[in-house]
């Protein structure tokens, strides 16, 4: 099955969390706790620790994170964790990972697997989508 939606991004906190012990590099290494609202298909919120080696100046870098989500898909009332990161030059995303977090589901989405992906379109618009199967 298939569940997709658009999402804004309503708290981005940096945390003070450094990497120890210290090791300089090119880019400086972060963590921050974010929070999302869901419309569509994927309906709900969901809690990130978000975890990124990157320059704001340029806008290189990669980053990971680790979502816990709690709403709807398709209709289906539940929760469930998932992961994703990518990495961009400035303009693009490559090297995508995204997946749904076996044994994580609760509610009608218990036993749910699978991946998916998001994207940023021109206008700014988040997207996200889910192919998952329940089980």
């Amino acid at each position: 099955m298939r569940a997709t939606g658009t999402f804004s991004v309503e708290a981005f906190v940096p945390t003070g969390l450094k990497p120890e012990p210290a090791v300089t590099t090119g880019l400086p290494v972060g963590v921050a706790t974010m929070e999302k609202s869901f419309e569509g298909e994927v309906a709900g919120r969901s809690a990130t620790l978000f975890t990124a080696a990157f320059d704001q100046e340029t806008g290189v870098g990669t980053y990971v994170a680790m979502e816990s989500f709690e709403g709807s898909l398709n209709g289906r009332d539940g929760s469930f964790n998932f992961v994703h990161s990518a990495t961009t030059s400035g303009s693009d995303r490559t090297a995508e990972f995204f997946t749904i977090v076996p044994s994580s589901g609760t509610g009608a989405l218990a036993g749910i697997a699978g991946a998916g992906g998001m994207a940023v379109d021109a206008d700014g618009t988040h997207r996200i989508w889910f192919d998952y199967r329940l089980g």
